[in-house]
């Protein structure tokens, strides 16, 4: 009777306290593997957006310039060296000398849409343009969507990038010349195409820059994107501290970049 009485007790002894910790430490090792995790999966998709849409778009840009001879929309008469420059009618300004500067930009290439303070043309012309030379878009979001990149966002909702192709005269805040206008970043993305882009997050400077950042830094450092992605879609961008208007289920607020073309 005393033998069982004594393993009875000892049965109902609980969990020692080296015991309980180790099952804190793997809880702990479990809960940061998630964190890490899903910090790993946005870099990869990232990555994917750089190499898959924003890469390819620019390649496509190059492949129109090398079967056509001339970038998006230019004459192959009469080129302008200008996107939609077939479009171009101030001739009279560019025969007496006139500045570039008070040049007309012809609207840009894109298809559909409208993202913040740009002009665009109607018509769907940019897949148009691309098909009429032959040249092989990315895949995009879907067919007849190629323009377009859908992505989740930092909250879990979906976002939509899309590419158009535009002129900038000289003096432009948002690069002059040719360039590539990618709408709807979120910050985060827009920093780290930056980062891949450029080697570092800088949206005033290099080939990747907002579209509306003023180059006159007289030397001075650059400037960091002034969104973040504790913001709400329609919270004020210059407000970078205001992180109140954003919940769990709110679309993160998102900008506009350009990318500077080489031809």
């Amino acid at each position: 009777m005393r033998a069982v009485k004594h393993a009875s007790s000892h049965r109902q002894q609980g969990f020692t306290l080296v015991e309980v910790s180790l099952v804190l430490v793997v809880i702990g090792l479990i809960l940061g593997a998630v964190s890490i995790g899903k910090d790993v999966q946005r870099n990869a998709e990232y990555t994917k957006i750089k190499q898959k849409f924003v890469d390819q778009w620019a390649s496509a840009y190059n492949s129109h310039y090398l079967r056509a001879g001339v970038v998006i929309g230019d004459s192959q008469v009469q080129p302008r060296l200008m996107v939609n420059g077939n479009e171009y009618a101030v001739v009279d300004d560019l025969i007496s000398g006139q500045d570039m500067t008070d040049a007309v930009e012809p609207n840009a290439i894109c298809e559909g849409g409208q993202a913040p303070n740009m002009t665009r043309e109607e018509d769907l012309i940019l897949h148009r343009e691309m098909d009429r030379h032959g040249v092989r878009m990315p895949p995009g979001r879907a067919e007849g969507f190629e323009d377009r990149y859908a992505y989740l966002d930092t909250n879990g909702n979906p976002q939509e990038l899309q590419v158009c192709f535009q002129w900038n005269k000289p003096g432009t805040a948002a690069s002059s010349g040719n360039v590539m206008v990618i709408s709807g970043l979120t910050p985060d993305l827009a920093r780290a195409l930056d980062q891949m882009i450029d080697g570092k997050a800088d949206s005033r400077e290099g080939l990747f820059r907002k579209y509306d950042i003023a180059n006159d830094s007289d030397g001075a450092p650059g400037i960091e994107w002034a969104a973040n992605n504790s913001q709400a879609y329609d919270a004020d961008e210059g407000s970078a501290d205001d992180t109140s208007v954003n919940l769990d289920e709110d679309q993160v607020i998102t900008v506009v970049a350009t990318y500077k073309m080489n031809q």
